[in-house]
């Protein structure tokens, strides 16, 4: 009787334990993919005047001066014409999302290029840092962190006065995470880029999260692709776009 209670015991684990083990065949396939958004489009753009502007509630207006670096990927310091901290800790060369082609005059000190007044050093009646009448870490009169009168420093939309989007020419597919594989875990993420005048990614954020390691995983992979940029007019401009990337597990 002992024996027989040990033998049914243990085939009653083994039927527990293959019922317990996830079905997943060693032999499952990744499948990942990718697709184009053309909008709407919700990341960073502010319509209600020019994407440049800034200040810090001077009671005089900016002063005339040139543009800091000009770059479309994230701005760590904003521009001060006046600085606040002339003495700061940890020292980091300020910028403003604009594109390397804006053609100004070249002048001595940081301020707003188009401004009238020459001097004495300001940073203008806006607020939220940077130069300007405008706001938020930009030079200009508009609202954002690039260049005023320059609408999203030169970035377009797809489909908006005949701008074309870009296409990607190479564009290989990111990896599975191995969290993800594991858990047979599956769905989108949706990331937002611009694409310059040269077919090449910048300031890749996630719009949507999918999590497991996955989002890492997509911005690394499309942060190396490059494309066929957009045209205005027949002309490569920067456009901003979406790029959904799709993990699949069959």
């Amino acid at each position: 009787m002992m024996s027989l209670l040990v033998h049914v015991m243990g085939l009653a684990l083994v039927v527990w334990m293959a019922a317990w083990v996830p079905n997943v065949s060693p032999n499952a396939k990744l499948d990942v993919s990718h697709s184009l958004h053309v909008g709407p489009i919700s990341f960073l753009r502010n319509d209600s005047g020019g994407h440049g502007g800034g200040g810090t509630h001077d009671k005089i207006a900016a002063s005339q001066g040139a543009l800091p670096k000009l770059t479309l990927d994230d701005q760590l310091t904003p521009p001060e014409a006046a600085p606040l901290n002339p003495d700061p800790k940890l020292p980091e060369a300020s910028s403003v999302m604009a594109l390397s082609d804006v053609k100004l005059p070249q002048l001595g000190q940081l301020g707003d290029p188009l401004a009238a007044v020459q001097g004495p050093p300001a940073n203008g009646p806006g607020g939220g840092g940077g130069i300007g009448s405008g706001c938020c870490s930009g030079v200009g009169p508009g609202h954002g962190p690039g260049f005023g009168p320059y609408d999203a420093g030169n970035v377009f939309r797809p489909g908006r006065g005949g701008v074309t989007p870009p296409r990607p020419i190479y564009d290989p597919d990111p990896d599975y995470s191995d969290a993800a594989r594991k858990a047979k875990y599956q769905g989108a993420v949706l990331l937002w880029l611009v694409v310059d005048a040269d077919g090449r990614p910048h300031n890749i954020r996630i719009q949507r999260s999918l999590g497991m390691g996955l989002d890492e995983k997509a911005v690394a992979a499309v942060s190396a692709w490059r494309f066929q940029p957009g045209t205005l007019k027949g002309q490569p401009v920067a456009v901003e776009i979406n790029v959904e990337v799709s993990f699949r597990l069959y």
